[in-house]
């Protein structure tokens, strides 16, 4: 099985702290990505709650209502992730920093999303610290705030202390955390999966042409998975050399540009058998293998199960 991704992580727990005005688009964009690498991994590599400060629901900016599993004061883990949004500044209260520092002993990390970053500021917790905002508080937010390293930047990750600067944002660092703590394999499978043009902001090396040379390659990879072609044709395409190719997929994904596409090819074999009908020789021939009989020998490999097993369960 190629090693390009981290060895299994153990389940992570995310404690989503929300406030009355919060983002749907936020919230979506920080669970649904969650939820699919669950889905990809075939287990509960993330699992997570909603919690308020008092206990009560909380009502989005779009009057959506969500009821809390519990209050702040009663739940812990490895990540709060602070999401208030709209009219944010009615909750700099004593109350809500009460609750933020008390959590600094109850989760292993804060993240504040969207103006989640105001909230952990007024509790005293990015002191010192480099730290984002929603960009139309970034002003503000640096005058209020003058200790603070204020950068303008999608996300930022400073020790145990993660910023975010709005709803697509979140997105971005999601997948960052999922290919941090769970391997770019499964970041890659989950930015699939959302049609997403973002993979390129989490990425390893963070260099702007080396992420535009990879998320070429890759759609180049994703447009030939049925007839599969070189790997020099995929630089070609993607207007590099091979060694150019080879160097910058090993530096953003910790894996050669071979057991990548291997991946893809992979990848949608698995989805034909889970959510297909399809006969495995019709799925050989889709997935670009020459005969069933190696393409159920890669499948195991990478997956650890046949084809036939994976219908099974």
């Amino acid at each position: 099985m190629p090693n390009w991704s981290k060895s299994p992580a153990a389940s992570q727990h995310i404690g989503v702290l929300l406030f009355d005005g919060f983002s749907n688009h936020c919230l979506a964009n920080t669970i649904e990505p969650l939820r699919a690498a669950n889905s990809l991994s075939r287990k509960q590599v993330f699992n997570w709650e909603f919690l308020t400060i008092n206990g009560d629901n909380a009502q989005s900016s779009s009057g959506l209502q969500v009821a809390p599993h519990k209050r702040l004061h009663h739940a812990a883990g490895d990540i709060l992730v602070v999401m208030p949004s709209y009219g944010f500044r009615q909750y700099i209260s004593r109350e809500t920093q009460v609750g933020l520092r008390r959590a600094t002993r109850q989760f292993k990390a804060l993240a504040g999303l969207d103006t989640g970053s105001w909230l952990l500021a007024e509790a005293g917790l990015l002191e010192h610290r480099c730290a984002t905002i929603h960009w139309e508080e970034m002003t503000s937010f640096a005058e209020r705030f003058p200790e603070i390293d204020v950068q303008r930047e999608r996300f930022v990750i400073d020790g145990n202390r993660i910023t975010c600067s709005g709803a697509m944002a979140a997105f971005d660092l999601v997948l960052h955390l999922i290919g941090r703590d769970h391997g770019q394999a499964l970041a890659l499978e989950v930015s699939q999966l959302f049609m997403s043009h973002g993979f390129g902001h989490c990425l390893r090396g963070g260099a702007e042409a080396s992420s535009r040379i990879v998320k070429n390659a890759l759609a180049i990879m994703q447009d030939n998975l049925e007839s599969p072609i070189t790997i020099a044709e995929i630089a070609r395409q993607a207007k590099c050399t091979q060694k150019v190719l080879e160097v910058r997929m090993k530096s953003d994904l910790g894996a050669t540009p071979q057991q990548i596409y291997r991946r893809q090819r992979l990848n949608l074999a698995r989805k034909l058998v889970v959510g297909t009908d399809l006969r495995i020789a019709e799925i050989t021939v889709r997935c670009g293998y020459a005969d069933a009989a190696a393409m159920t020998r890669a499948f195991r490999n990478e997956f650890g199960a046949t084809p036939r097993d994976l219908r099974r369960i």
